[in-house]
């Protein structure tokens, strides 16, 4: 995409910004011919551009060998930043469903690569030992888990600048409301700049439909019989009621309409990052970033 280089910002044009990332693959992704390998080299793309403009990420992680945190710290590697850029916060239940010595072995791995911070349930970091033994004491109470997701989601939106989002499920969420979308609920009424990368579909694509309908008629929406959970719905109400009649300025973002048009239609990583970037930058040029 000519039109918007990279170069335009300078290497430290992100410099003291800290992005925050919410993910999670979708069906969509099968409708729309796409594989999980293009949805992770998305958020690899937009990584790494955070990354070479001096900024740093956040992200409410999963310890699964296979899940974004992981990805993230390997691209981390990839591209050599030792000063910690990327900041993980593991919510009660994720933490206590571990053995403290894989949590230990995790922190050891991010090593100068970035810092790993346990919440209890209310938000607060905690020392991963406090108040249990080596083995995993895994949290069953779904009131509990409901209000650490929230203060997880809470605390990631306070030590954040903007906040990008891709995908998101819409069934089968812990939780008051899938992540994706409590996570855009925080970030608009913190008033943080909000990236909606729509082309992998899901939650992102949803909240789209309510920003700017006409943006998101290329992907037929998914038949309401298929979307059964009221929690979901209200959420999205949530947003249309944030949005309001502001619709692509609500988003607080740096991009004009053209441009955030473009972003909720393209899946091409290179283009998402292009357009993550522009907006930060020229939000970071003239001071609007605000944790």
């Amino acid at each position: 995409m000519s039109s918007l280089p990279q170069d335009l910002a300078p290497p430290d044009a992100l410099k003291g910004v800290r992005v925050g990332v919410s993910v999670s693959v979708t069906p969509d992704l099968a409708r729309l011919g796409l594989l999980e390998s293009h949805f992770r080299l998305a958020l690899g793309e937009i990584a790494r551009s955070v990354l070479v403009l001096g900024g740093t990420l956040a992200y409410g992680g999963h310890l699964e060998a296979s899940g974004y945190t992981a990805f993230l710290v390997s691209e981390l590697k990839r591209y050599g930043r030792r000063d910690r850029p990327l900041a993980v916060c593991l919510s009660w239940p994720e933490h206590r469903r571990f053995r403290l010595s894989r949590l230990e072995g995790w922190r050891r791995d991010l090593g100068l690569f970035g810092e790993l911070t346990c919440l209890d349930p209310c938000g607060q970091p905690i020392a991963p030992h406090e108040g249990r033994g080596e083995h995993a004491e895994p949290e069953t109470d779904p009131a509990v888990i409901t209000r650490s997701l929230t203060s997880l989601r809470t605390v990631l939106t306070g030590i954040t600048h903007a906040r990008v989002l891709i995908g998101g499920k819409r069934v089968g969420f812990l939780g008051e409301m899938p992540g994706v979308l409590e996570e855009a609920l925080l970030a608009l009424d913190a008033q943080q700049p909000l990236y909606l990368a729509g082309g992998f579909g899901g939650v992102t694509l949803d909240i789209l439909r309510t920003v700017s309908p006409d943006a998101t008629t290329w992907l037929p929406t998914y038949a309401q019989s298929n979307i059964q959970d009221a929690r979901y719905e209200a959420g999205l109400n949530r947003v249309a009621v944030s949005i309001g009649d502001n619709h692509w300025a609500g988003l607080r973002n740096g991009l004009c309409d053209t441009e955030n048009y473009l972003l909720a239609m393209t899946h091409r990583a290179s283009e998402i990052a292009a357009l993550v970037s522009l907006g930060l930058s020229r939000l970071a040029k003239e001071g609007r970033l605000r944790c």
